[in-house]
């Protein structure tokens, strides 16, 4: 493992240890190596640093997961810029109110793409916003120019605590605006650096980045890939067919990354056949999304590997635990893992009181990855707890450590009073034949306050699970009659955003009286 106090300082440092090993492929066969990375880099770098971008300028990009995004991060490091990624699924609202608090000074879009024209919608928001960004349409190029002309690389402090902030995270706004959280490149690198030890990282590794660069964990993936020596596979946009077909072509080591992900590369398992498709996998990678306990066990016997190893966090704290390629298949199955080094967790009732081990909570930790704060201060007071980050999840801390997520805070339907956790009826009916993916949603009710709704997609071709058989299932899987649901709705699919999470909110919509 290389160590860098920054992500300039890795470009170099894995340029010098391994030049010619691969750091990216991507599923038109285009490769780029360490070496070709950091040339790459400087060129862009000078180009950017010509058209008036420098240290501290804010810089904005929505763009897919592209070598040139990649690119992109690695230049703006170099300058010593803000950079503020944004996941491409983001319109006019989200990304015009992102720019205009960021203070975006040059907005980075990738002109069409997938059917949405992104220059046309930068240029609605340079109409609208009396200070506007400057605009860069990046369709797979960039501006570059002579490394010789660009300023001296940023000095990194020497303490962590006077690091500067260097990236802006925007958390997905529902109802509400998108939140900006300010992290430093350290936060990054601390993160990738406990991510990868509990893995067992290493040279020759192939991860799979199945989800957009510009979520944090891309990023996070970035840090790895120099600090380890292994090759990120990317594609630009995630397909359930495509996408695992390019996994077994490029012989991928690491498949991640959240339990959409891992539904689909079982699906193509299946669809291939007894033959492993990813017959050199070692575990998958995950995160971003709870996992049904029965998962690991199918990942494990029908991929290969040994199954799934996750971690658990937030855009706020990424990855504050992750399993561990030494943990018992038991916890594997139904935990998040235990604490990265350096964080503290603890567990709080809903009535605020600290609360021991085996008790449910939400979670609120401390952490040395954690955010330098909310962009907009006056959200810190809400988002802390005389220190503590309040992480909205609920969840278990058993005695040897391990965390097990059972939903959130805002997710806990109050069914007469009785609270009714959705993760934990969405575990039992995912372990239903005819069940391939499930969400459990609140909707408003007179009689009961809240009714429990089941949304449930099968198997592709199957038969679908009928009212009777649901609540026969879920009676025989203990579940108590106070938590049975009282309505099911059954889909082709559930949405997903892309970092494979339901919108439940969009359910809720759907299904409200």
């Amino acid at each position: 493992m290389l160590e860098g106090r920054n992500l300039w300082e890795l470009v170099e440092a894995r340029a010098e240890a391994t030049p010619n090993a691969v750091m990216t492929v991507d599923e038109t066969g285009q490769t780029a190596t360490f070496l070709e990375y950091r040339a790459s880099v400087e060129r862009v770098a000078a180009g950017l640093h010509a058209d008036g971008v420098g240290a501290g300028d804010v810089v904005s990009w929505v763009l897919p997961t592209w070598h040139g995004s990649l690119v992109l991060a690695g230049a703006l490091a170099r300058l010593g810029a803000v950079q503020n990624p944004i996941i491409p699924i983001y319109r006019d609202r989200e990304v015009g109110f992102v720019t205009r608090q960021a203070g975006t000074s040059l907005l980075v879009v990738p002109g069409e793409w997938r059917g949405f024209d992104f220059t046309a919608m930068a240029e609605r928001l340079a109409a609208e916003d009396p200070d506007p960004p400057r605009i860069l349409v990046a369709a797979r190029s960039l501006p570059e120019g002579d490394p010789a002309s660009l300023p001296p690389a940023p000095e990194p402090p020497a303490a962590r605590a006077d690091e500067p902030v260097t990236w802006l995270f925007y958390t997905s706004g529902t109802t509400a605006d998108p939140k900006g959280a300010r992290h430093s490149d350290g936060d990054l690198i601390v993160t990738a650096r406990g991510m990868c030890d509990r893995m067992e990282c290493r040279e020759g590794d192939r991860n799979l980045m199945a989800f957009p660069v510009t979520h944090i964990a891309g990023p996070i993936w970035l840090m790895s890939s120099l600090m380890y020596g292994l090759t990120n596979v990317i594609t630009e946009g995630f397909d359930p067919k495509a996408t695992p077909a390019l996994a077994s072509k490029e012989d991928v080591t690491l498949a991640g990354s959240a339990t959409f992900f891992h539904m689909a590369y079982l699906a193509a398992q299946r669809a291939h056949g007894e033959e492993r498709l990813f017959p050199s996998l070692r575990l998958c990678p995950g995160g971003g999304a709870p996992k049904p306990p029965a998962l690991h066990a199918e990942i494990a016997d029908e991929l290969g590997g040994m199954g799934i190893v996750s971690g658990w966090g937030l855009t706020e704290a990424p990855i504050l635990t992750m399993g561990s390629v030494h943990d018992p298949d038991d916890k594997l199955a139904t935990t998040e893992g235990r604490p990265m080094p350096g964080v503290l967790l603890r567990t709080v009732s809903l009535d605020g009181e600290v609360v021991g081990a085996g008790e449910e909570g939400e979670l609120q930790a401390q952490a040395p990855q954690m955010m330098r704060g909310y962009l907009d201060g006056s959200l810190d007071a809400a988002g802390f707890d005389d220190g503590w980050f309040r992480t909205g999840d609920l969840g278990v801390i058993d005695e040897h450590g391990y965390v097990r997520i059972t939903g959130r805070v805002k997710d806990v339907i109050i069914r007469k009073g009785e609270n009714v956790s959705a993760a934990e009826v969405e575990n039992l009916l995912y372990e239903h034949a005819k069940v391939s993916d499930v969400a459990v949603i609140g909707l408003p009710d007179a009689e009961r306050g809240e009714m429990v709704c089941a949304v449930v997609a099968g198997p592709e071709g199957g038969e679908a699970l009928t009212f009777d058989e649901m609540v026969a299932h879920l009676k025989e899987k203990g579940l108590r009659m106070q938590a049975l649901p009282e309505r099911l709705e059954v889909v082709d699919a559930l949405p997903r955003n892309a970092s494979g999470k339901i919108p439940k909110h969009e359910l809720r919509a759907t299904y409200s009286p």
